[in-house]
């Protein structure tokens, strides 16, 4: 054997153990990135104000109870504000599970449950947290009052939703298992500090909190939420007087608008709200008319008018807005 020879040998026998090493680390990292077992723990709850209605606010994939109090909390002076940490996501349990639409709403329901037993809920989530609202109350009517879904991603179907979200820059890896489940286990155990440094266009706590959640959890709810469920059933099955609206933004590049103003011309006690210019993270950039959305659509459900302290019940969007509103 020539000394060429033996050193491409070495080389590839390099190779293979790093590679093997690398392999190694990859899979105890992917062990301990869960909890070791189901211990039942109920979901995190965060509570603000005592009184007036209920409101329930369950975040998008990768958010927690930091999002929503970031744009709600004002409101806390007329009305019970209630933030819930998804299963998998911020200080609720993250167990080595699958994270099906079944078991999200099971764990929802045993928060909520209570609390609607002594007065019906208005339900508000944005983005997957929109989805996992509506599922919630086509299986649960009696707890919900009515529905604010805010940039809800509805495709009509898993292949429609990889088509959508395979676009753009990250699309290969938003709907490919392995690549996410690397991206995601690799980015908060390695690069999880330098988050608030590299994502400066949102907030410091939303940056911090999305490696509050683990690789199991984030993929394995993206595909059974997303990719494996159509919502469209849920949908059929809530009641025609539920009263639903939603506030989507025209730059939404993850929620299609044109598949929720279908819905909203075809379902009754259904409002479209549509923000000109905004994008997927429209409650962070438009927080103000965020709120007065939400206390109008409150307000409607209580049959009331507004005190006087209140946004108008119906708020007048700008002129650049688009607004579709079927009649209740």
């Amino acid at each position: 054997m020539n000394a060429q020879e033996g050193s491409r040998r070495q080389w590839i026998k390099r190779v293979a153990i790093g590679t093997g090493v690398a392999t190694l680390g990859i899979a105890a990292l992917a062990v301990a990135d869960a909890d070791r077992e189901d211990t039942g723990q109920s979901l995190f709850v965060r509570r603000l104000g005592d009184t007036g209605p209920l409101l329930v606010f369950l975040p998008g994939i990768g958010a927690t109870t930091r999002y929503w109090e970031l744009v709600v909390a004002p409101l806390a002076d007329r009305y019970t504000l209630l933030l819930i940490d998804l299963l998998g996501f911020g200080r609720s349990p993250k167990p080595w599970t699958t994270y099906s639409v079944d078991r999200h709403v099971a764990e929802l329901e045993r928060v909520i449950a209570p609390l609607a037993s002594l007065q019906p809920v208005t339900l508000v989530g944005h983005s997957l947290g929109a989805r996992l609202a509506v599922s919630y109350a086509a299986r649960h009517p009696s707890h919900v009052r009515g529905l604010v879904l805010v940039s809800m991603p509805y495709f009509a179907g898993g292949e429609n939703a990889k088509r959508f979200l395979g676009r753009g820059d990250n699309g290969w890896v938003r709907t490919h298992l392995v690549p996410l489940a690397l991206w995601c286990l690799l980015g908060r155990r390695l690069l999880g500090w330098a988050a608030p440094m590299m994502a400066r266009d949102v907030p410091r706590e939303v940056a911090e909190d999305l490696n509050q959640m683990t690789w199991r959890s984030s993929t394995s709810t993206l595909w059974e939420v997303i990719y494996r469920y159509d919502l469209q059933g849920d949908l059929q099955r809530l009641s025609r007087d539920l009263p639903v609206t939603f506030l989507h933004g025209d730059q939404d590049q993850s929620a299609p608008l044109s598949r929720v103003q279908e819905i909203a011309r075809h379902r009754p006690s259904t409002s479209l709200f549509v923000r000109e210019g905004a994008a997927h993270d429209l409650p962070l950039k438009e927080r103000q008319w965020i709120r007065e959305q939400i206390s109008g659509e409150v307000q409607l459900e209580l049959h009331v008018a507004p005190p006087p302290t209140a946004p108008p019940l119906r708020p007048t969007p700008p002129q650049s807005a688009d607004a579709l509103d079927t009649a209740r």
